[in-house]
């Protein structure tokens, strides 16, 4: 578990904040896949990769894992309407780019 690992070319983009979501490994899936997934802003999916960050233990690996499986079968949350996944990531606000 970890969170999700995205294109090389996004890193450059991320606030300081945003950049600790490299703290720990990624994963195949992770907290912001279990909690809403491509239904999210790409703000509040930073937000997630951060509290799993601070709040990483076996524990919660195993509520992803679970969680993983029942977001599998329910198949919500899989694109942003408009897009096939979600729109590219073209930074925060916070950080002087318009996303």
């Amino acid at each position: 578990m970890g969170p999700r690992p995205l294109l090389m070319r996004y890193r450059e983009r991320y606030t300081p904040e945003q950049a600790r979501r490299h703290e720990v490994k990624p994963g195949i899936t992770g907290w912001a896949q279990v909690n809403g997934r491509n239904g999210l802003s790409w703000e509040e999916k930073f937000a997630l990769d951060i509290w799993y960050v601070d709040h990483w233990s076996l524990g919660v690996d195993a509520r992803i894992l679970a969680r993983t499986l029942w977001q599998v079968v329910k198949r919500e949350g899989i694109s942003r309407e408009g897009y096939a996944t979600m729109p590219e990531f073209l930074g925060s606000p916070d950080k002087g780019i318009d996303p």
